[in-house]
């Protein structure tokens, strides 16, 4: 993508810095700062922050590579898109695992409490080996491109099928891109032009070198990348002349391909950064008279520079004190007099507060299946919540090259997949500047488009944040016609314990809104209408996961050389699955309100503790004192007790059986009371959402199942996957004398996993495994963040090896 198509960028709150005397080696007048006047961009940008606001998801997934029988495990951090601050807004996010198709092989919702969460996806056998993307989002970021989602690739291999042929080795393809610095490249104007060299085989950046050639075959200059095949050159480019790019490749030929179109009239900007506390953006035009032009520079919806100044012979410089800026990417853009936004630039400051983990173990190597200690500390002045995994390296996978200072900071702001975005963030790349700024220069991206944004009122979003809970979507249409019903009263309900009951009203579109708190697990849902008053209807619950993708991975290589890491993988799973699977599939019990939606009733009858019956309307007329059975016609009624004002309801009061509505009275005196465990009554009237009913009978049967009881036929029974329940990591231990010469053989690639670390200041958090009987060199990986938004990110190798720890 060339830079003059890149969106421009995004806004916040309002700071001017001063503009400066122009050098006068170049010849520049002086620009002059109008702070006082807000620019309309400024306003607009307001106005779009406002209404948009940005949440950031990023996952710490265990291990880069899996065999199929595996657990793939992820904690979720959220936070504020602009201040990078745990973001306590939605309370759920949906992650997917997309196939090579960009398809969902598997999908999960997983609860979220203070901006954190935790999950994992079981891994079956049908999955094909190759490369898959985690990606991740809430319902409120569907409202905004899936370039957003949290993206991450893994590889996965089924080691129980045939491994996939690898193709035979093909001439590399190589992509080459330009991108000319402020976004056009003007006549008579030097400027700088970033380049990318991508190989299209791996998708990585390739090395090459190569030469700028004008029209008649002459060289204009030569250029090589500095790093992962990212460089920049410099020159003027002459009116009415074309060049072309000749690229040198490793098996003697040669790419060419021509430059971006060479304009006559328009804008550019160069940005220098040689000072230790200002950056100078000098802004040209050519073609143009001279105008007033207005730069603004905008962080992460945060608006750190804004200034006006007058082209004086078509040039001006603007002076910007890096302290005014904030840490990661600002985008300083242009504007002419005419309000447009007419040339871009990228630059990046490195953060200035960071969490500094310290990872300690006593000792580098270990004996097998012994005890390893972790001592995790913070340099902060705040509360860290952090996440650890412990794998195995080996062919298969190494380091991992991304964290979450590198996605935060770089990936999320960024356009495009960034090659080692963690080497930015480490000693030798925070020194690396040019490698940092060509970044700037190649990586374009925005949260929204200047044509979006100018003089528009914020667009109404499509989909709402789950503050409190899962919201779930549905349609009502008319069943002859297919026609929306609208102003239709629907009823959801989920047969089991606890008992949960929701209801909502169509709109004029039939869509309903259910909001489903603290539902966990694989349940049956229940939509119907009251069939006693309304017509058939088609009923539909919808899908809360999103149907736009971005561009699919690369596939996965896995040569020859690989074969003996992939059979110890399927050992590994093998022996997991044989000696320890009864002790993986333990879940913690979500700390959930289990009583009845309604409370607890002023009437509860345990029916056990009384004389049996046969037929329900003995029961009832017995002693189920909160409510008189009658009958009008030929159908039975009930009517209850208004205790509080000690008269009597005229109508139905609503009756559930195991949460169910049952609107026919008829059919729950037909249903077999020896199934029915507890009956309570809500002897007053009761308030539900918007709306009232005159008292509430529920009937509970033993298992929670319904019992048999026949639903009406036109309602919609529709298994429904709720929130993840929360699975305990399981590991052995090794204490005893008995565990260690246990003979159970213990293979696992992945030593640990512990998703919720929680580090004081000034305080050593210690995390303790055991290390299992499989020899090697073992990651452990700390990352995590504090309640200001510092992230802060670990690595530490141990080596196991050795016999088998002594017995204690």
């Amino acid at each position: 993508m060339n830079s003059s198509q890149h969106n421009l960028s995004r806004s916040g709150r309002r700071r001017y810095t001063l503009c400066t005397l122009l050098f006068l080696a170049l010849g520049i007048a002086t620009v002059n700062a109008q702070s006082g006047q807000q620019h309309e961009a400024l306003s607009n940008l307001q106005k779009h922050r406002q209404a948009a606001l940005q949440e950031k998801l990023y996952l710490h997934i265990d291990r880069p590579v899996y065999a199929c029988g595996d657990e793939l495990w992820f904690k979720v951090y959220n936070v504020d898109g602009s201040l990078h601050r745990p973001l306590d807004m939605s309370k759920v996010t949906y992650v997917e695992l997309l196939d090579a198709d960009q398809k969902p092989a598997l999908q999960a919702k997983v609860a979220m409490k203070d901006g954190v969460g935790n999950g994992y996806f079981q891994l079956p056998t049908t999955l094909q080996t190759g490369n898959y993307t985690v990606r991740a989002y809430t319902s409120w970021m569907k409202n905004f491109d899936p370039a957003f989602y949290f993206q991450q690739q893994v590889s996965i291999i089924n080691t129980f099928e045939q491994l996939p042929k690898q193709e035979a080795l093909k001439a590399k393809a190589y992509t080459l891109q330009f991108f000319p610095e402020g976004g056009n490249l003007l006549a008579g104007i030097k400027g700088n032009v970033a380049f990318k060299i991508t190989d299209g085989k791996s998708g990585k950046g390739a090395m090459l070198a190569g030469e700028v050639l004008d029209q008649d075959g002459n060289k204009v200059v030569d250029f090589a990348p500095h790093r992962f095949g990212i460089g920049r050159f410099a020159f003027t480019p002459e009116i009415g002349k074309r060049y072309t790019v000749k690229l040198q490749l490793p098996d003697g030929g040669t790419l060419e391909q021509a430059l971006p179109q060479i304009h006559e009239r328009g804008y550019t900007l160069q940005l220098t950064d040689t000072t230790a506390d200002y950056v100078h953006i000098a802004v040209q035009s050519a073609g143009k008279a001279d105008e007033q032009v207005y730069l603004m520079g905008h962080t992460r919806q945060q608006v750190v520079s804004s200034e006006k100044a007058l082209l004086q012979n078509g040039k001006c410089v603007f002076r910007v004190s890096k302290a005014d800026l904030a840490d990661g990417i600002t985008h300083f853009t242009v504007f002419n007099t005419a309000g447009q936004p007419v040339s871009e630039r990228l630059y990046f400051k490195h953060p200035t507060r960071e969490l500094a983990l310290k990872v300690a173990v006593p000792q580098q190597q270990y004996n097998l299946r012994e005890r390893v200690q972790v001592d995790l500390q913070s340099a902060s002045e705040a509360l860290a919540n952090a996440s650890m995994a412990v794998y195995k390296l080996d062919s298969l996978q190494m380091a991992p090259q991304a964290h979450i200072a590198s996605y935060l900071w770089l990936e999320s702001d960024l356009k495009g997949a960034i090659e080692n975005p963690a080497y930015y963030f480490s000693n030798a790349g925070k020194t690396d500047l040019q490698a940092l700024d060509n970044l700037m220069l190649t990586h374009g991206w925005s949260r929204f488009t200047w044509d979006d944004v100018l003089g528009k009122e914020p667009a109404t979003p499509s989909y709402l944040p789950e503050n409190h809970g899962h919201l779930l979507f549905g349609k009502l249409t008319h069943k002859a016609s297919g026609q929306p019903a609208p102003g239709i009263m629907t009823y959801l309900a989920s047969p089991g314990k606890p008992i949960r009951f929701y209801n909502a009203q169509s709109d004029a579109a039939g869509r309903l809104l259910f909001e489903l708190k603290d539902f966990y697990g694989n349940k049956d849902l229940v939509l119907q209408t009251d069939f006693t008053k309304d017509s058939t209807y088609h009923f539909e619950l919808l899908s809360p996961f999103s149907t736009r993708f971005t561009a699919a991975h690369a596939p996965l290589q896995l040569p020859e050389s690989r074969v003996g890491d992939i059979t110890e993988r399927h050992l590994q799973v093998q022996l997991e699955h044989a000696y320890y699977g009864a002790y993986r599939n333990r879940f913690h019990t979500p700390g959930i309100d289990s009583s009845a939606f309604y409370g607890q009733p002023l009437e509860s009858y345990q029916l056990d503790d009384y004389k049996r019956f046969k037929v329900m309307e003995e029961v009832m007329r017995e002693y189920v004192q909160g409510v008189q059975v009658r009958t009008r016609g030929r159908s039975f009624h009930f009517m209850v007790m208004n205790r509080p004002y000690k008269s009597i309801f005229r109508q139905n009061p609503m009756v559930l059986l195991d949460g169910v509505p049952v609107f026919n009275i008829d059919k729950i005196m037909a249903f077999d009371p020896l199934k029915v465990k507890q009956l309570d009554v809500v002897a007053s009237r009761f308030f539900h959402g918007p709306l009232t009913y005159e008292g509430l009978v529920s009937y509970q049967t033993y298992s929670g199942d319904l019992a048999g009881f026949n639903l009406d036929a036109r309602a919609l029974m529709q298994a429904y996957e709720g929130l993840q329940q929360q699975r305990e990591f399981y590991a052995p231990a090794y204490d005893t004398p008995e565990q260690k010469s246990s003979r159970l053989a213990d293979f696992r690639n992945l030593l640990h996993w512990a998703p919720n670390i929680q580090i004081e200041p000034g305080k050593a958090e210690q995390v303790s495994f055991y290390t299992s009987d499989q020899p090697g060199t073992y990651l452990v990986v700390v990352q995590g963040i504090t309640a200001s938004g510092e992230t802060g990110y670990q690595l530490q190798q141990i080596k196991v090896n050795g016999p088998v720890a002594q017995k204690q």
